[in-house]
């Protein structure tokens, strides 16, 4: 492997490097978080297209040209040269802190393109910068070459985005309010997972843990077709069975048709398995409502039975309790109202304290019944959050709920239950 020092450029083609490979980013910031991004740059080096910077909340370009998977202590910038347009001349790899430090404050860190090249560079190289423009790829004379930059930069994401012309999202006004079109914008301010298997990885941010995890689903309440009306309601079975150890015990018993004047309801819950291997469920079925302060270390907050809130439903995890838990797949289902799943523009947004949210969204789906939106893992210690957005309805005698069981290998075992 060929080390790089600040200013070296070279080759791709001499280097040995194709036109699909790995960027990786190593960086070492102890007690604090720092962002990388890749910003694609027209022949003026400017970003005239927002699509073309990857970051935390936009994890690929067009065509998967350039794709961020996001880990602890950096990030891989997987990139593919012949799938970038004409139009994009340079990518740009940044990195940048949102927060009290500078970026004197960081340890030995590297940025690697494969198994070619290796550019280390380190805190002692800049000042109070709040970023740095670590290195470049860019095209000359039909061949792509890499520079070793080293730039330290002052101001942090939103400065470098000016920097190169792009233009941050204001917080987003009221929906009443009226807005005139204007050009894109990029938001900084969460994480959204586009595709399903797009994941990110949290590190702790103090000693203790990750503090009160925050799972909030909320979703278009609009009426899609009228209620029916309580005459005519018809009456809804129960699906699942309240889990206790082995999950064992009928709940029983049929759900009432809601009281309500139409409109969209869906219900939040999650299966789960903690590091002890034990299983079970929470959700408001049977009255599972979980638990915060002991095992499974989360809660479902109150069900909302008019589907009007505009919170929408929420759990809440332990997150200083995060080594005990393996895994949660959070999942909702149609409660009553909605023909079909793209009416109901839901979300789930993964708040954990410090951190950038994590936005996943309820894309595609028909008529089923049930979606398994994202899973919470454990992976060694840091909080793995993936999309799934997979759907799930009644096969036979087999429940939507239990085809999901069986998609993630929950192994739980299913009786007819109520919320009432």
């Amino acid at each position: 492997m060929t080390t790089f020092s600040r200013g070296q450029k070279g080759k791709l083609a001499d280097l040995g490097v194709g036109s699909s490979f790995a960027v990786d980013l190593d960086i070492q910031a102890p007690g604090f978080a720092v962002d990388v991004s890749c910003f694609g740059l027209d022949s003026l080096e400017k970003l005239s297209d927002e699509r073309y910077m990857v970051f935390y909340n936009q994890l690929a370009s067009p065509g998967d040209a350039v794709r961020l998977d996001l880990r602890s202590g950096g990030a891989r910038f997987n990139v593919n040269l012949d799938a970038l347009p004409s139009t994009i001349s340079k990518l740009v790899f940044v990195a940048a802190i949102d927060g009290a430090q500078t970026m004197r404050a960081l340890g030995a860190s590297s940025l690697s393109l494969g198994s070619a090249l290796r550019f280390p560079w380190s805190g002692a190289d800049f000042g109070d910068e709040k970023a740095v423009i670590v290195a470049e790829l860019y095209r000359r004379d039909g061949q792509w070459r890499f520079g070793a930059v080293g730039q330290g930069f002052n101001g942090g994401l939103g400065a470098l985005l000016e920097h190169f012309g792009g233009t941050q999202a204001a917080p987003a006004p009221s929906k009443a309010a009226a807005a005139a079109p204007a050009a894109s914008k990029v938001s900084l301010s969460k994480v959204t997972l586009e595709k399903r298997g797009d994941k990110v990885s949290l590190d702790k941010r103090g000693s203790a843990g990750f503090g009160r995890i925050h799972v909030n689903l909320n979703w278009n309440r609009s009426s899609m077709a009228p209620a029916p009306t309580p005459a005519t309601a018809p009456e809804k079975t129960g699906l699942l069975g309240r889990l206790s150890g082995a999950v064992s015990g009928a709940m029983g018993g049929a759900m009432a048709a809601r009281k309500r004047s139409g409109g969209i309801d869906l219900d939040l819950g999650c299966m789960f398995e903690l590091a002890d291997g034990r299983k079970g469920l929470v959700q408001a079925l049977g009255n599972a409502w979980g638990d915060y302060e002991g095992a499974p270390w989360m809660k479902l907050d109150a069900d909302d039975r008019t589907g009007a809130s505009s919170t929408g439903e929420n759990l809440y995890i332990n997150g200083d309790q995060f080594a005990q838990i393996r895994r949660a797949i959070i999942f909702t289902f149609i409660y009553e109202g909605v023909p079909n799943w793209s009416a109901t523009d839901g979300v789930v947004t993964v708040a954990v304290p410090n951190q950038a949210p994590i936005e996943v969204r309820l894309d595609g789906g028909g008529s089923q019944m049930m979606c398994a939106i994202a899973m919470i893992e454990n992976q060694g210690g840091q909080l793995q959050v993936t999309k799934m957005v997979e759907y799930f309805e009644q096969q036979g005698k087999t429940s939507a709920h239990e085809m999901m069981d069986r998609r993630f290998n929950f192994g739980l075992r299913w009786k007819t239950g109520s919320k009432d």
